[in-house]
């Protein structure tokens, strides 16, 4: 018993006198269960919708105001056409698009049975998605119901019961809800990311560990050749599993690429240097293995995978949380691999991610360099 009180104090005094990883053990794990208990809303509301008024109506308004009034859709665009709701829908700018026709105020005037038009993006989540179709649904027929009894109210000699709205749903993309479709393209991201930060995460603090860094910080080699000599090998790795996931992918769950190969690949380079930097950022900013991995895990890790999309809608995110994943790399990609992958849009269409990915992936390569620069 003495020799293992021996060796407990031992590692206890080891902890004590490493006030880094210390801090890093008691503090990273309550701030991650704050930032994600925040984060995760199970519940959807306020959806955002765009709507393609052509009637421009009172009744049309009204009932628009059907779907509003309820908070559980939003309408954030106010389009012209058809072609601008599936742009909207294409660019994930919306999730929902809802088409008038010019005579649906006449038709619901006059008793004739009128139509409307519902887009739904199937590239969202299949649950989530088949809870938007319920709703939608659940709404319409309520519409329909109201104005029924209202024309009967006032004209009760009424013999038709027919609904006077007749709402079709059409579901883009994945209207089958095939889980495949939804979790292949975001997966790819997340394996993605933990090879990179990982692999990179170490980079630095192993040859300080190894006692090699001294002979690198006397070479004439400058900071950013370093990180970049640093970056090469792993860039070359992940690029190889990239093509290893992508034909994994199409060879067991049948999930093809159905925009453009060689936009996705050129777009991976460049969120896979965001990664490395963000690795080799961690790796110049701990002391030890322990410090770099443990960094690693609980802030880029685990909110990849809670908050950037992969399994939890970020529509109702708080503000803080949002802004924490908009700060990771794995988020913005996500968003275009199932762009391409799944909806076959180009990395133009993508630009409110492909913006936000080149310029991260930016930043963290030069921080990786400046940071070294400090300890140089």
């Amino acid at each position: 018993m003495d020799r293992l009180w021996t060796v407990v104090k031992k590692e206890l005094l080891h902890i004590w006198r490493d006030p880094r990883t210390l801090g890093l053990i008691l503090l990273l794990p309550g701030m991650l269960l704050i930032l994600l208990g925040f984060g995760i809303n199970f519940e959807r509301r306020n959806i955002p919708a765009a709507v393609a008024d052509l009637s421009k109506t009172d009744v049309s308004r009204e009932y628009i105001e059907y779907y509003t009034a309820s908070g559980d859709f939003e309408q954030v665009y106010d389009v012209r056409n058809e072609e601008e709701i599936l742009s909207l829908i294409d660019q994930d700018l919306v999730n929902v698009g809802l088409l008038i026709p010019e005579d649906f105020g006449r038709k619901v005037g006059t008793g004739e049975p009128a139509s409307v038009m519902l887009y739904v993006n199937g590239a969202s989540d299949p649950s989530e998605v088949s809870s938007i179709q319920l709703k939608l649904n659940a709404i319409s027929q309520m519409a329909a119901q109201e104005i029924l009894i209202d024309r009967i109210e006032s004209t009760p000699a009424a013999s038709s019961l027919q609904l006077p709205i007749n709402a079709s749903s059409l579901t883009l993309y994945n209207p089958d809800g095939i889980s495949y479709l939804f979790m292949i393209p975001g997966l790819i991201p997340i394996l993605l990311q933990v090879q990179a930060l990982i692999l990179s995460a170490l980079a630095i603090v192993k040859e300080r560990e190894q006692g090699t860094m001294e002979q690198l910080i006397v070479t004439p080699i400058k900071s950013w050749e370093l990180m970049l000599g640093k970056l090469i090998p792993y860039l070359l790795v992940s690029i190889l599993n990239l093509f290893a996931l992508l034909w994994l992918g199409d060879l067991l769950f049948n999930v093809e690429i159905v925009g453009n190969l060689w936009e996705l690949v050129g777009l991976s380079m460049i969120f896979i240097v965001g990664s490395l930097g963000m690795g080799v950022l961690i790796s110049n900013l701990s002391r030890t293995q322990m410090q770099a991995i443990y960094m690693a895990i609980f802030i880029v890790l685990i909110p990849a995978i809670i908050l950037s999309g992969l399994l939890f809608s970020r529509g109702n995110m708080p503000i803080v949380t949002y802004i924490y994943s908009e700060l990771l790399p794995v988020t913005h990609y996500l968003e275009i691999t199932r762009g391409i992958m799944l909806r076959g849009v180009s990395a133009a269409t993508l630009w409110s991610s492909t913006i936000p990915l080149i310029l991260l992936s930016v930043i963290y390569f030069i921080s990786s360099v400046f940071t070294f620069r400090k300890r140089i």
